[in-house]
């Protein structure tokens, strides 16, 4: 394999697009070429098959929808409160606006590993590992509520960021007076994150997991 990472990336991100914008079918070497303007055969010479594609793909949608470090740290600077949460869950919604395509290409990879057994295994992992990482955040950073509250509160958040980038229309309107998405989120932390008391200080740095795994928005 070629080793020249900034051409890697370059390829990979194709590869998003393409995933996001034609589905699974559509992601072919030819189409990843296209996408990244290079010549024809440039993508075969990356990865060693469509797998290989598809896992790095994997590891790259993690990097680019993971949270700004400075937004995390600057959050962390407030009281550990239901606030806090509602905070960290609209930075988790700005996130996913400002990178529908990625988002969109998660959505394509989880229906593809329905169909790969391997992409399946890895993806499992990986999103297992993001769900994992975001409650041990929480009990890290002393936020209110428990892995229970993370778990439904990663559930609830996942389900609204699917309808807002896939059919919008579902929510408009469906809590009168409650704008979509940003009200939303206020509902859904409201109904599961308790108002408890300000958690223990936490030690510098702002954890590090991904997607929508914990009240972190990661």
């Amino acid at each position: 394999m070629v080793a020249n990472p900034e051409r890697r990336t370059a390829l990979v991100d194709a590869g998003i697009e393409v995933l996001a914008l034609q589905g699974a079918r559509g992601l072919t070497f030819r189409a990843v070429d296209g996408q990244a303007g290079v010549p024809v055969g440039t993508a075969s010479n990356y990865f060693a098959g469509r797998d290989d594609l598809l896992r790095q793909m994997d590891a790259r949608l993690h990097v680019r929808l993971a949270p700004d470090p400075a937004v995390v740290a600057g959050l962390l600077e407030r009281p550990r409160d239901r606030d806090l949460v509602t905070a960290f869950m609209h930075d988790l919604i700005r996130r996913a606006t400002g990178d529908r395509t990625g988002w969109l290409a998660m959505l394509e990879m989880r229906l593809e590993a329905t169909r790969r057994p391997g992409l399946r295994a890895s993806f499992t992992r990986s999103v297992r590992a993001d769900l994992v990482e975001g409650m041990e955040f929480q009990r890290t950073a002393g936020l209110p509520g428990g892995d229970e509250t993370v778990a439904v509160l990663y559930l609830a958040m996942l389900g609204l960021i699917v309808e807002h980038l896939t059919l919008p229309g579902v929510l408009d309107g469906v809590l009168p007076g409650v704008s979509v998405p940003d009200g939303l989120v206020d509902r859904i932390v409201a109904a599961i994150v308790p108002d408890g008391p300000d958690g223990p200080d936490v030690p510098d740095g702002p954890g590090s997991p991904n997607g929508t795994g914990g009240p972190d928005g990661r």
